[in-house]
């Protein structure tokens, strides 16, 4: 059982860790609005998915199999709501206030909403799923959910800080506004690019 849990941990870390729609929204935040403003958003991101992952695991994913079109329904809302964020990202306007601090128009993405974002989210999905049945304890249904649920909160609350972290660092080589401008318009196609693997799963 301790292989099983090290193996479960290390595709906690692998999973959260690699680029997605989070880490990306992540990074843009932390570089846009710096780290103690993206607070509410790395918590969201942490811990929002290792709820989903309970919900999951208790029966969700039973009732989209009994009624496909909800899953369907998600997988279009989920695009729509990624392109949304994405022209946000894209649109946001950054200046130099008369501080002389670099400000940017909108604001960070709050616990809630970053929260209820994993559900529309294509890659929690897939990793949620994942993790409930390839790395499934030998433990009752409910028991396994929450341990997995406790696991990715864990390698979340690491992984979420970190790519926030790199936003905020790199933040100050983006400090003139049309550097930030273009890598806001980079971190938007990038963040329209992990909507491919959703509906043509042939191309990557």
């Amino acid at each position: 059982m301790t292989d099983l849990i090290l193996t479960l941990a290390a595709f906690a870390f692998l999973s959260a860790g690699t680029p997605g729609p989070n880490n990306v929204m992540l990074m843009t935040s932390g570089m846009n609005y710096g780290f103690r403003r993206s607070l509410g958003h790395i918590t969201g991101v942490a811990y929002g998915f290792p709820l989903m992952i309970v919900a999951v695991g208790l029966g969700l994913s039973q009732l989209f199999a009994l009624v496909p079109l909800l899953e369907l329904a998600l997988k279009y809302i989920c695009a729509a709501y990624l392109i949304y964020l994405a022209y946000k990202i894209a649109t946001a306007r950054p200046k130099i206030a008369q501080s002389g601090d670099l400000e940017v128009s909108g604001k960070p993405l709050t616990f809630l909403q970053a929260a209820a974002f994993q559900w529309v989210n294509p890659k929690a999905w897939v990793m949620a799923t994942t993790a409930l049945t390839v790395y499934a304890l030998p433990l009752s249904s409910t028991v396994n959910a929450f341990a997995v649920a406790a696991v990715f909160a864990f390698a979340g609350t690491f992984t979420a800080t970190g790519w926030t972290a790199l936003g905020d660092y790199l933040r100050l080589f983006f400090s003139d506004p049309t550097r930030l401008r273009a890598f806001n318009v980079v971190a938007a196609i990038l963040l329209l690019a992990t909507l491919i693997p959703v509906f043509w799963p042939n191309v990557l």
